[in-house]
């Protein structure tokens, strides 16, 4: 569900984006909103295709710190946009930053391990083979 958020904030930034770049004093500001909106998803989309927890959870990060860059920016950009349209899109990239928050600790804990195995000592291993049967051929 977190995914559509993401998907969601991209597209409806777009048109606040394309007004501050009207604006010579603004324009820097569209440019590093669009970046970092775009980047939450790109990171997303590169954890997904990482094998083991903790590479999952190193990209959902930076999804992670892009979301809190990209609110920070449309904060500051507040003076140049309607208000209702700053608090929606603040609140929107804080709920997709609440679900990273938890997400990004639960893909840490997965990862790849080993099945429990058996060990024996070296007696018990050989008791194992002495007693094993052995088949005949």
């Amino acid at each position: 569900m977190y995914i559509v958020l993401v998907f969601f904030i991209g597209d409806i930034t777009w048109d606040d984006t394309e007004s501050l770049r009207k604006n010579p004093s603004t324009l820097d500001a569209s440019d590093q909103i669009r970046r970092s909106l775009d980047s939450i998803s790109a990171n997303i989309a590169e954890g997904y295709s990482r094998s083991t927890g903790k590479d999952k959870a190193r990209y959902f990060e930076y999804s992670l710190g892009e979301a809190r860059e990209a609110r920070d920016r449309i904060y500051k950009a507040r003076r140049a946009l309607k208000s209702e349209v700053v608090l929606h899109r603040m609140k929107v990239l804080t709920q997709i930053i609440k679900i990273l928050n938890v997400f990004v600790p639960t893909q840490r804990k997965k990862g790849i391990r080993e099945e429990k195995a058996l060990y024996l000592t070296l007696s018990e291993f050989e008791n194992e083979i002495i007693h094993s049967t052995i088949p005949q051929s």
